[in-house]
């Protein structure tokens, strides 16, 4: 487990809730007004606006009811100061503002900001008629603030915000997003309805769990991030829903290796799948297994797969295996098995799943093998507490019972109820993949790009958390450690070679390297 305390605060992550009660502690137990706290926000904001777009000479800042509202105010007020021009769109009406937001649209309205109400509207085509808001972005220097909704949203995003939403992502130009997109719901990175998607978003005090997984990290584009010098006891007394994982702090969970060692200190893995036609996915994870230093690494599958295994990965241990009864006697050796890669879902498929369970071998399970577990025919009453379970969210769907529809839709707490229900280890795949290991703070994986939408990146995912676990971490560790491993590689492929294109094979030599610290 990685030590909360130790964690750096933009990597705790929290709900809506949390943040307000920082908010609510920072102004009073600590004698910072909200007024103040807002401008020292819309400055953050402001700054980091010219710093992307330096050159831009005119913003429009659509501004809802709540203090985001406010926050897009001060932004407005302090564009004017410096000379830019400025228009407000107002979604709700001055004499409606309250508190913060009212004293924040009078430091706008003291600085002679022009407003106007927003005026979009629905034609009988179902576009919007944005003709009379002035967010074409032509001339190329213009640059959209969002700050209609903040983290406060309940519900689906009501009509006139939506109209402004559609507005917002008709726009030619730029759009910077004030806390958190429009319509992002902040504790799950599920849209309500619609949301903005910007190309930076600029968040505040707490770092919103929304934002990195989910359709977050699709919406809110770059990612900046502020706590507005609220003092660093008040985070210490706030709970967070997960913690954002760092490479090279989870490196130093890797074993020294001495200079005597040999392979039996490195443990053994043995990859089960490749039913027929899908040998690939067996040998990549046992590939994998191998990059990360494994220092023994079979493979069971059917025999027709045999010849062209070892004539691709000669280090491999290859062995023919066509029924659950021969795979039996190759589980005495193994510390570490992985199965599902390419394992099908057929009878054979069946009886090397049951047989894996019956040998009490901590074991990672991914793909198939999840399927038939979900099915139920399989598994029952099994000790799963060695298990690492790596479902994407059709297999997690499965395994709960509920639609892919629904996981997404609250990724935290889909990954806490497949932890719940099947113990062991879950890492729940997909943009911000999640860990959990039955603790109430969750890992988030925040490495890792589009290009990793290809077939094969599971089973490269599985062999290495495999070969971590081989090698002495714990389950807790290995996932951990592994999915960022598999992250960065892959973000290094994109790098050097860019995102559409990119093999799951692409991964091996950069983890290697990764591993090794290089």
């Amino acid at each position: 487990m990685v030590d909360i305390s130790a964690v750096d605060i933009s990597d705790r992550l929290y709900t809506a809730e949390a943040v307000r009660e920082l908010d609510r502690r920072a102004i009073e137990d600590h004698g910072m007004p909200g007024i103040a706290l807002m401008k020292h926000a819309g400055a953050a904001a402001f700054k980091a606006l010219l710093a992307r777009w330096p050159s831009a000479n005119r913003i429009t800042v659509f501004c809802g009811g709540g203090n985001n509202g406010g926050d897009g105010y001060i932004i407005a007020a302090l564009a004017k100061q410096r000379g830019l021009l400025v228009t407000v769109l107002q979604l709700v009406p001055a004499d409606k503002l309250t508190g913060d937001a009212r004293r924040a649209w009078q430091f706008a309205c003291q600085a002679d900001v022009s407003m106007a109400a927003f005026q979009g509207t629905m034609d009988n085509t179902g576009a919007i008629d944005v003709d009379s808001v002035d967010v074409d972005g032509e001339d190329g220097g213009e640059v959209i603030v969002d700050a209609l909704l903040g983290t406060g949203i309940k519900g689906q995003v009501r009509e006139n915000y939506v109209q402004a939403i559609a507005a917002i992502n008709q726009s030619a130009s730029p759009v910077v997003a004030i806390d958190i997109p429009s319509g992002l719901c902040s504790d799950t990175g599920a849209v309500r309805g619609v949301a903005v998607m910007a190309e930076l978003t600029v968040t505040f005090i707490g770092m919103k769990a929304g934002l990195l997984t989910g359709r977050g990290p699709a919406l809110c584009g770059d990612l900046s991030y502020h706590d507005l010098d609220v003092p660093a006891q008040i985070f210490e007394a706030i709970s967070v829903s997960a913690q954002r994982l760092n490479l090279p702090d989870l490196m130093s969970q890797l074993p020294r290796r001495d200079r005597d060692a040999h392979k039996g200190k490195f443990g053994h893995v043995l990859v089960i799948g490749g039913d027929e036609g899908f040998g690939g996915a067996a040998a990549m994870a046992a590939e994998a297994a191998l990059r990360v230093g494994a220092g023994l690494v079979g493979v069971a599958t059917r025999s027709s797969h045999v010849s062209a295994l070892l004539a691709r990965r000669p280090e491999l241990m290859v062995k023919p295996v066509d029924s659950g009864q021969q795979l039996e006697p190759l589980l005495a050796a193994p510390s570490v098995l992985v199965i599902g890669p390419g394992l099908g879902r057929s009878p054979w498929s069946e009886q090397v799943l049951q047989q894996a369970i019956n040998s009490g071998i901590p074991m990672v399970v991914d793909a198939d093998a999840l399927n038939i577990i979900g099915e139920g025919r399989v598994g029952a009453g099994a000790d799963t507490r060695s298990w690492v379970l790596t479902p994407h969210p059709g297999e997690a769907a499965r395994l709960l019972n509920i639609s892919n529809a629904e996981i997404q839709a609250d990724r935290f707490g889909a990954c806490k109820a497949l932890q719940r229900d099947f113990h062991g280890t879950v890492l729940l795949k997909g943009a911000g993949t999640l860990i959990s290991s039955g603790e109430e703070t969750l890992s988030l994986c925040p490495y890792g790009n589009p290009g990793m939408a290809t077939g094969g990146m599971g089973d490269v995912l599985a062999g290495i958390i495999g070969g971590l676990l081989a090698q002495g971490l714990s389950a807790d560790q290995a996932t951990q450690l592994g999915a960022c491993l598999h992250g960065a590689a892959a973000d290094r492929v994109a790098e050097e070679c860019g995102e559409r294109g990119m093999m799951a094979t692409d991964l091996l030599l950069p983890l290697q390297r990764l591993v090794n610290g290089k």
